[in-house]
């Protein structure tokens, strides 16, 4: 009796903070992240602005996860995207090329998913696709990949996806670390460009800068 009533505690959680997920992206998606606050949210789920507390510790939080429903968009895309990759190495490349084209498009997105501050709160992405209707992590044979998605740390992704490049001798373990925020910080820079109006470039070109600056920047052994 005990455990139905926790699972169904956990049904109702998840129902609840599918509503508040929801309306959010819903606000996202029509008028701009920037639009989005307590009151609205709670107005289109139907419930008070207090409830939505019950449930998510502030605004960052419930951005960071109704966010991530439009990076949907680069999950569903990426497994396909690195299919042609001969080698582990092309296909780090290929992972920030693709991640580096959808971020691009979306920059405020991915910014409150990978860069705002969240406070001192720990956030795991997993959660999100317990309220998700489609589970990506379900179907995806690559275990690495998986890992990679679940980190909300984008350097820590980094270097998850730098894995099987140190199983294959490309490089060497003890600058893997290193290259990892080097990458990551790469990448931020010219996503904050973004955010903040600052670049002329087009989401191709960025694209294309962006990744090479970090080929450029992975130092490899022999």
């Amino acid at each position: 009796m005990k455990k139905q009533t926790e699972k169904n505690k956990e049904k109702q959680t998840v129902r609840m903070m599918s509503y508040f997920i929801n309306a959010a992206a819903d606000i996202i998606e029509k008028e701009g992240i920037d639009k989005v606050t307590i009151r609205k949210v709670a107005d289109i789920a139907g419930y008070n602005s207090a409830t939505i507390y019950n449930y998510f510790e502030d605004l960052s939080h419930l951005n960071f996860f109704a966010s991530m429903s439009m990076v949907k968009k680069y999950t569903d895309a990426l497994p396909q995207y690195i299919e042609k990759a001969k080698t582990p190495l092309e296909r780090y490349f290929l992972i920030w090329e693709c991640f580096c084209k959808f971020s691009f498009e979306s920059p405020k997105i991915y910014y409150a998913v990978f860069s705002a501050d969240l406070g001192t709160h720990p956030v795991n992405m997993e959660k999100y696709y317990d309220y998700s209707p489609t589970d990506l992590l379900a179907f995806l044979a690559d275990d690495d990949l998986k890992l990679m998605l679940i980190e909300s740390d984008q350097s820590k992704r980094t270097f998850i996806s730098l894995k099987q490049c140190i199983k294959e001798g490309y490089i060497q373990e003890t600058h893997a670390e290193g290259i990892a925020e080097c990458h990551y910080l790469i990448w931020q820079g010219m996503l904050t460009m973004f955010v903040n109006n600052r670049t002329i470039y087009t989401v191709e070109e960025a694209t294309e800068i962006t990744v090479n600056h970090i080929r450029n920047t992975t130092p490899l052994i022999g």
